[in-house]
Formats: structure tokens, sequence, C-alpha cells
């Protein structure tokens, strides 16, 4: 990950710079700090447990002399936040903005390389369990993304050593009995595997173990831990050290599955590609549209350094972004935090203007959020007098779709190319919402 100085309080006599003040005013919680130059351009994107402290650190004298800090401090010209719920969500948020920025100073996180996955093949007889930073579309039961490839793969042996689950990749089947003459590799022999691939378990044993192992990635794990607790201990007081610290190790592997994203909340673009056709025409059947749409509009409204409200419009053509059509509006007429009356605002604004500049009128318009949003942007489209196009909102707890007009949502399957496509256009508004430079920059944004 990205080279950081490590978390400290900045002393008090080394926050003289207006920089330094501003960043006592971050809040003490995770986030993402980002450092600009006198232009705009962010030179470095950092993750944080404490905003605060961590941001601070480079108005100081130690982070000025520190030569791995020093060439950066030099061009820093300002410095924003954006809040994220934990540190595993600050991480994931820093890989992505690195990713799509570039940041001058940042060295690692620029490749292609992905957060890896803990993939479980539950469609095969007995099922396989892997690593993987390519993970299947179907067939599948995903965890991650995690944060480190090696804190999983030492979870992934741990694991393996209490419920025996296969990690080769042979396509074992239970009606070959050209199975049972096959000899079973030495994880059988040290006990870390039960060997179906000779038939030594049968199938509803076996998935026995995989749903144990289930329930200790989904979160239940308390009584296993206690248990290799009360074995660390009990090694240690038999003089057993070695095997004391083994277990120890284990139990640190065992908590550090939680430090991983959502598969759906956290998508990679880079893993899980988008079907555009396939997802056009997807949007036409579920949403009963006469023709194929070309254009799909997205809108989301976003609340920056926990002060400041803008909202985003992004513009897809064919299942594409087409970013010479992006706006970013600053709002003007909400006091506060009313997310309604924001979308109000900016649906009002961008049609007005699209009338105005005779402008491609969308197919669909995406509303980020639930039913509420929606009858927010319904409300814009009255206030105008015109007929809006096909209007719908995309949900994030269990990505429903509400539509102008049913009142039930759709709830279509995670895997569906439609909603692939739904997602990447409110993805994307999001991620433009929050934008680096366009946010930090000290222009004024889109808008009117």
């Amino acid at each position: 990950m990205s080279q950081e100085p490590h978390e400290a309080r900045t002393p008090p006599d080394e926050q003289a710079s207006p920089l330094a003040g501003k960043v006592r005013q971050f809040p003490a919680a995770p986030g993402v700090y980002l450092m600009k130059d006198s232009q705009g351009r962010v030179l470095y994107v950092g993750k944080a447990k404490n905003l605060r402290n961590r941001a601070g650190h480079y108005f100081t004298k130690a982070a000025r002399d520190d030569i791995r800090t020093a060439d950066l401090v030099k061009l820093i010209a300002d410095v924003d936040f954006l809040p994220a719920d934990s540190e595993v969500d600050a991480l994931l948020l820093e890989a992505r903005l690195v990713k799509d920025i570039q940041p001058r100073f940042n060295i690692e996180l620029k490749d292609n390389k992905t957060f890896p996955y803990l993939q479980i093949r539950i469609r095969e007889e007995f099922p396989r369990v892997e690593f993987t930073r390519n993970p299947r579309r179907k067939g599948v039961k995903l965890y991650g993304p995690f944060t480190s490839a090696k804190g999983l793969r030492g979870a992934i042996q741990v694991l393996q050593r209490i419920f025996q689950f296969r990690t080769c990749s042979l396509d074992i089947r239970g009606d070959d009995p050209r199975w049972r003459w096959f000899r079973p590799c030495l994880l059988h022999s040290i006990r870390q595997c039960t060997a179906p691939c000779n038939f030594r378990v049968t199938r509803e044993d076996y998935r026995k173990q995989i749903r144990g192992l289930c329930m200790v990635l989904e979160g239940k794990k308390s009584r296993l831990l206690r248990e290799m607790k009360r074995a660390m201990n009990e090694a240690s007081a038999s003089r057993l050290y070695e095997k004391a610290a083994r277990i120890r190790d284990e139990i640190v592997a065992l908590k550090n599955l939680n430090l991983r994203g959502d598969v759906d909340r956290d998508v990679q673009p880079e893993v899980f590609q988008i079907e555009p056709k396939k997802g056009l025409a997807g949007l036409r059947k579920i949403l009963g549209l006469r023709e194929t749409p070309r254009t799909i509009e997205g809108v989301d409204i976003a609340h920056l350094g926990g002060n400041e409200t803008v909202a985003s419009l992004v513009s897809f053509i064919d299942g594409l972004p087409f970013k010479p059509n992006y706006r970013r509006y600053r709002i003007r007429t909400v006091a506060g935090v009313d997310d309604f009356a924001s979308i109000r605002e900016v649906v009002s604004r961008r049609f007005t203007r699209l009338d105005r500049n005779d402008e491609v009128f969308p197919d669909i318009l995406l509303i980020d959020g639930g039913r509420g949003q929606l009858n927010a942007a319904l409300e814009a489209f009255r206030i105008l007098g015109r007929e809006p196009p096909c209007l719908i909102s995309l949900a994030k707890r269990e990505e429903e779709v509400y539509r102008a007009d049913a009142d039930t949502p759709l709830l279509l399957s995670r895997y569906a190319a439609a909603l692939r496509l739904l997602q990447y256009v409110r993805d994307e508004a999001h991620r433009f919402a929050q934008h680096y430079h366009h946010i930090l920059r000290r222009k004024k944004l889109e808008g009117e």
C-alpha cells in the first residue's frame, strides 16, 4: 500500500500554518485525505483511521525533514478529505481514487491489481475453496474484497486446518468410480483435507464442513475463537510455547477476516466487467420500453467535507460513460442536509438547461436512492410542467429498482446485466460527486 507516516498527534507548536488549522477541523474518524498543489491537482491520496491526526502530520517539522514526505510537503497548497464508515472502507476508497486519479506521489495502487476474494464453488458436488482476484459471476459464494492478500491466504490456511476443505482444482464427480482409486495428496495425510477426491468423505458430510466455514466467514466465529484461546492458554501453561504462538497467530488471522469490504457495495470495476448491450436489452424488457434505450443519465447527491452539498450528473451512451456530458452542481437553494430538496433543484436545473441548449433528452434518468428520492425528482418535473423520461431510482441496501409508474420495486438478480449496468451508472455518479480534483479545485462547481 501507499507509504505513509505513522498515526501521530501533531504537537501544538507545529500547527502554525493555515492548512494545519484547516486539518484541525477534520473529524477524528476514518476517511481519505487528498493533498493538492496550487493548481488544484491531486498530489497524493492517503487513507486514515483518524483523519485529523494523519493529515495533520504533513504540516509538522518531522514531515518536512522526512525523506519520504519532504518533496510532497513542499508542493502542498491545499488539503481536503472524504469520510468513510470504517478503516476498511477508507482503504478501499483510497485504492479506487488512486486508480482513477493516478496521483504523482502515490507509487503503489496505480496498477491494475485488484483486491482478492475468497470464493466457494457451491454448485460443485464437493465445493472447492479458492483465493482469487478473478471471481466467477455464478455458482459461487463470494466473500470480500479483502484488504490484504497475505492476510487472506493466511486465514485460508488456518480455516483449512479447522474445516478440512479442499483447495485443489480437481473436477470431482460422485458418479465417476475412477475417483475411488485416486491417491489423495499430502493435505489428507496431515488432516487438512477430508479427501473427497478418494470418496473418503460423503457429499453430505463434506457440505457440513462448508456450512461451518460459511458461518465463520459470516461472523459467527466467537465460539471457535474462545476454543482457540483456551487451547493457546493451555499450551502456554504446559510450556509448549511454539504451539501457543502458532495458535495466537491463527487467532489473529481469523480476526483479520473482518478486514474486508462487501461484495455488492464495494464493486471493483476491473473485476466485474459490464456487458452494455446485454444490460440495455435487459432494461428495455424489465422497464417495458418500446425501444432499447441508448442514453442514460444518473444523479447523485453528496455532502463533501460534512458541510457542502453538491450533485453530480453522469451520462452514458450505449451503455458506456460519455464524460463530455458529465455535470456537477453546487446546491444553491437548500439549507442544511436535505437530499430530497437537493434532487428537486438539480433535476430542475438540468432539464431547464437541456431545453435551452437543445440537448439530447435521455431515455432513462436514474436517481440514487429509494422511493423518496424518486418522488422528489417527479415533483421537479411537475413544477417544470413537462413529461419526464423513464424515471427510476436504485436503492443501495437491497438494490431495489423503483419506478415512477409502479407501486412496488423490482428486485433483480445481482447477476442480471440490467442491474449491473444500473449499478455502474449509480456508482459512477457517486464517484463523480465526490471526485478528486474537481472537488478540491477552487473553481466554481459545474452549474448555471
